[in-house]
């Protein structure tokens, strides 16, 4: 086994044909076969199943290709640093995180500690449960922070042990009604699940449990008695709708009260929503955490006092 067939089988799991990776590597397609056949022999398993569909990745290859994918990766990054001959200390910050604005704060916040006499690559991507826990294990970002119902904790502690990575509860709360100061139901002292019938959820696209399929995920994260909704993807077009369109709301983390108030947003308690969720921290295991990602760390549990 080298370097050039990890390079070999990460490419071939990214296309799903051994013939388009013999192109993408610039390669025959009966070498790069050949390749892939000794490193299977050569590590006792095997990698990929060969169908006359095209080809599927087998339990232990996916395992195997975590591994190959990181090393990769680090590969990559050793280059990088010193392919110019010399030693320049590089600070690093890659997470993935939900779309949640108490944590957006903090990375703001933590951006303000940069040291910007030395090189920075910081990479900081909001998106759901499935791709964050998918972007730590192939080692494509080093830390993420996965939300989740407590209902669904088995779920997901399942998965995390299943794919080697260590998880840290940072936050727990519940979810707050936020809609705009001029809607309807803004005076309303106490409201209930069934007064929000006759108006527009607006909420994220793409929840996810594992081992769950998606329709059984939104029923439970989506409100019982509304069937009219709007999904999206990111922050700030659900911030636009709640402050333009008055028979919007939207369940969300405990906001800011600066921003509620820039967006014209109020936040109220309902009775019947006594769901609680939780904010993990993951990351692969045997990943030793850096200053910078423990900086980055704190300033969420900072955030995490002063928000929720």
């Amino acid at each position: 086994m080298n370097l050039l067939h990890l390079k070999y089988a990460v490419e071939i799991a990214k296309t799903k044909s051994i013939s388009r990776a013999a192109e993408n590597l610039y390669m025959g397609q009966p070498n790069l076969s050949r390749a892939i056949k000794e490193l299977e022999d050569s590590l006792n398993i095997t990698i990929f199943n060969r169908t006359s569909k095209g080809i599927t990745i087998t339990p232990a290859g996916e395992e195997f290709l975590q591994y190959a994918t990181r090393i990769i990766n680090q590969v990559e990054q050793i280059e990088e640093k010193y392919q110019s001959g010399k030693d320049i200390k590089n600070q690093r910050l890659s997470v993935c995180a939900p779309r949640a604005s108490y944590i957006s704060y903090a990375f703001a916040e933590f951006s303000k500690t940069i040291d910007t006499s030395s090189p920075a690559d910081i990479f900081y991507k909001e998106t759901n449960s499935y791709r964050t826990i998918n972007s730590i294990v192939r080692g494509d970002y080093d830390i993420g922070i996965v939300r989740y119902q407590n209902t669904f904790e088995k779920y997901f502690k399942s998965m995390f042990k299943e794919k080697h990575l260590v998880s840290e509860v940072l936050s727990d709360y519940q979810y707050m009604l936020v809609m705009a100061k001029n809607h309807p139901l803004a005076d309303k002292e106490n409201i209930r699940t069934t007064d929000l019938a006759d108006f527009i959820e607006v909420s994220h696209a793409d929840p996810y449990v594992p081992s769950l399929p998606l329709i059984d995920v939104k029923k439970e994260e989506l409100s019982k008695y509304v069937n009219k909704h709007i999904f999206v993807f990111e922050r700030s077009s659900q911030f636009l709708l709640l402050e333009t369109v008055p028979n919007t709301f939207m369940w969300l983390s405990p906001l800011p009260e600066h921003l509620m108030e820039k967006h014209n947003l109020i936040s109220k308690k309902c009775v019947d929503n006594q769901k609680k969720y939780k904010d993990v921290l993951i990351y692969r295991n045997g990943y030793k955490l850096t200053e910078l990602d423990n900086r980055f760390i704190e300033k969420v549990k900072e955030a995490k006092e002063k928000y929720l």
